[in-house]
């Protein structure tokens, strides 16, 4: 036989499940004449007659096709199923395509949920259920005025001033043109270097359901900000001239503590580039919460008040930053990435970013923090007002710890010749200014706390020196490594507990100063949760569908046996405190530093829904399942006991956290037998995996 690969050029059907597609790709150019689609949006009327692009109005008119639209948003929220519309809009999709009898089609529909569902109650079905006769029931015709297919296309919605880099490829790739971009359009990116910061320019506008802010209700705790996995709500501090340029609805509160005085806060939400997980809702501290979600469309006038706040004058940090809420008044350089809405994983370097940002290189292992922080054409890593931001580059699975090892030897002996040239200069120099700032530089060579002003110093004293010479002309073609970088490698379980555990053993074993980040989510996420050495028994993952039959790697007492590794393991959502200074104290260990941490992901399956992320970590350790623990060689070194338990004893059943998470949830309803054997063992280990640890504690 011979064997062929068909591709669907032209569609009988199309539906676009998401209304803010309309205005960025050509949804209906693929739709057959006389063919069929369905938007589900919220909007109606004339409200949506002009919110559709003029192209796509000219091709139903055009193309006689039948449109039609529906609110699954709206009928989600009210039956009960939060953001889930894919049954209310699989029932329209076999209403409308006609590709069964749709009395069939409810019938295996409802089949399929029984299946599904029926463990977990009538409920559950109920509302699944409902879904189906929603959907059928919830569409609506919309006449295509003939008159539409004269319009013209609008204009690019784009400014034309616009980086080239923007306007040449990045709108080209996401209008889905990248294959007409001819070689010539990445010249300036012939040495392999693409620009970062460039997320913040496609404003995608796709979550349904946004936060709005209650004034009145919040504390100032910038838990919301801390949490955001997209950085897309933040504080603000204004002064009294800009609380008088502040538009109408720009409201503010009296900023309260020492180092405040004078000054107004804002907390502002950008719905353009939320995802609508609703993490910020669920951490909000203040009692009546300050936060609730609310329809996209109401709050878009949010967005100018958005580059209102980004526009405002740069202020010194009230707060030490090493704490929650005062790491929140730092500029995040991690921003808008494609991560899933809710993930786990972005909090963590958006954190650290707010930290060590401005001078951090970063090297990355393949994986989800590949996927969502180098998508090309998208680069949600950033830079500052002076430029300054993470260098980050990727890797492979297999061999990220020896590429991330050599760009640390590198930056280790480039600054080694620098402190050459610099003593070298001493010797002789005479400029008083340089002296000085070059006498500061070294006697701090390995201060983290000042590097920045350190560096910024001996900078403005080359700049003003009409000293000459081979140690002057040194300094001044490398000065960028006056300043101290912080090296980290960085990527997920898959990659440090598997395929790159030998190379990750080797830079643990080597003594060098090194940091590590694993953002553990237990599985190899960005294939869709393949079943790592990371999996605890019983979870459930790709090539472990009866549930994982050994228990989890202890990657962090491996790396403590050599005792001159810094080892943390965190989870930002138990105890946000102990996260941050778990990081300080790795990146002041003069030696390598590996800091763990817990990382819910979509591929759990958390019931609540990733929006609960945050209490799902907090189970996590609560229950028994994450510990909170570090190692310090330091302790060690002045005689005292060098691991210290940060969790306390298990107060909730290991169970209330299990039954929450589908990955163990499922496996009582597919292998029963086997979920009884496995969850005993669960059991087991957490409670001997305590008692280890706490021993270790008490020395």
């Amino acid at each position: 036989p011979i064997l062929s690969t068909y591709y669907v050029t032209m569609a009988d059907f199309v539906a676009c499940h998401n209304e803010s597609y309309v205005k960025k790709y050509d949804i209906v150019n693929e739709i057959k004449p006389n063919g069929t689609f369905l938007l589900n949006t919220v909007w109606t009327g004339e409200e949506l007659t002009a919110n559709l692009p003029n192209k796509l109005k000219r091709i139903l008119a055009e193309r006689h096709i039948k449109f039609y639209t529906i609110n699954a948003t709206d009928i989600a929220a009210e039956i009960g199923l939060g953001n889930r519309t894919n049954t209310v809009l699989q029932a329209a999709f076999f209403k409308l395509s006609g590709v069964l009898p749709i009395d069939d089609a409810v019938r295996y529909m409802k089949e399929a949920i029984t299946k599904t569902y029926g463990k977990k109650g009538e409920t559950v079905l109920n509302m699944n259920y409902t879904a189906v006769d929603r959907g059928l029931d919830g569409i609506v015709e919309i006449p295509v005025d003939p008159a539409w297919a004269a319009l013209p296309d609008e204009a690019a919605p784009w400014n034309e001033n616009e980086p080239d880099y923007i306007k040449n490829i990045l709108r080209m790739v996401n209008l889905q043109r990248g294959d007409q971009l001819p070689v010539s359009a990445w010249k300036d990116m012939a040495d392999g270097t693409v620009p970062i910061g460039t997320a913040k320019y496609e404003k995608r506008g796709f979550a349904a359901f946004v936060p709005a802010w209650d004034a009145a209700k919040c504390i100032g705790c910038n838990m919301c900000s801390f949490y955001c996995p997209h950085a897309a709500i933040r504080p603000f501090l204004l002064n009294a001239e800009e609380v008088k340029k502040a538009p109408a609805s720009y409201i503010t509160n009296e900023a309260r503590g020492k180092g405040f005085e004078g000054l107004r806060y804002r907390l502002q939400v950008d719905p353009l580039d939320c995802t609508g997980c609703g993490t910020c809702v669920t951490v909000c501290l203040a009692k009546d919460k300050a936060l609730s979600m609310k329809p996209i469309a109401s709050q878009l006038p949010e967005a100018a008040n958005w580059e209102f706040s980004l526009a405002l004058s740069e202020k010194k940090n009230p707060m030490d930053k090493f704490s929650p809420k005062g790491s929140q008044f730092e500029q995040p350089l991690l921003e808008f990435s494609g991560a899933c809405a809710g993930c786990g994983e972005t909090a963590y370097m958006k954190l650290m970013t707010q930290l060590y940002g401005d001078r951090m290189i970063v090297a990355n292992a393949t994986g989800c923090t590949q996927a969502w922080g180098f998508s090309m054409p998208s680069y949600p890593y950033a830079k500052n007002s002076r430029g300054h931001g993470p260098a980050i580059s990727n890797s492979l699975f297999e061999n990220n710890a020896e590429y991330s090892l050599g760009m640390v030897l590198s930056v280790q002996q480039q600054r080694m010749a620098l402190r050459a040239k610099a003593e070298a200069y001493l010797e002789k120099g005479w400029n008083k200014n340089l002296r000085a700032a070059l006498e500061a530089w070294i006697e701090g060579y390995e201060d983290d706390e000042n590097a920045r002003e350190l560096a910024d110093n001996v900078l403005a004293a080359l700049a003003k020196s009409r000293d000459t010479g081979d140690a002057v002309t040194y300094m001044k073609e490398n000065s960028e490594h006056f300043v101290r970088k912080s090296m980290w490698m960085y990527g997920g379980d898959g990659w440090a507990y598997d395929i790159g555990y030998g190379g990750l053993d080797h830079v643990l074993a080597s003594g060098i100063d090194v940091n590590i980040l694993v953002v553990d989510t237990e599985v190899y996420s960005n294939t869709g949760g393949q079943s790592s050495k990371a999996t605890p028994i019983g979870a459930v993952a790709q090539f472990a569908a009866s549930g994982k039959k050994t228990v989890k790697k202890d990657l962090g007492m491996l790396a403590a046996e050599y005792g001159d590794v810094y080892v943390a393991s965190i989870a930002l959502g138990a105890n946000p405190n102990q996260a941050i200074k778990a990081i300080k104290e790795a990146v002041a260990h003069k030696g390598p530093s590996l800091v763990i941490a817990y990382a819910p992901c979509i591929n759990h399956g958390i019931v609540k829904g990733m929006g609960w992320s945050t209490e799902e970590a907090k189970l996590a350790v609560n229950s028994g399942y994450w510990f909170l623990y570090r190692y310090s060689p330091e302790l060690k070194a002045a005689g005292k006991n060098p691991f210290q338990l940060d969790s306390k004893a298990p107060s909730v059943p290991l169970e209330d956290f299990l039954n929450g998470e589908v990955r163990y949830a499922s496996l009582r309803r597919t292998f029963p037998a086997e979920a009884d054997v496995l969850l005993e063992k669960a059991k087991t280990f957490s409670a001997e995996r305590y008692e280890k640890y706490r021993k270790l504690a008490e020395g």
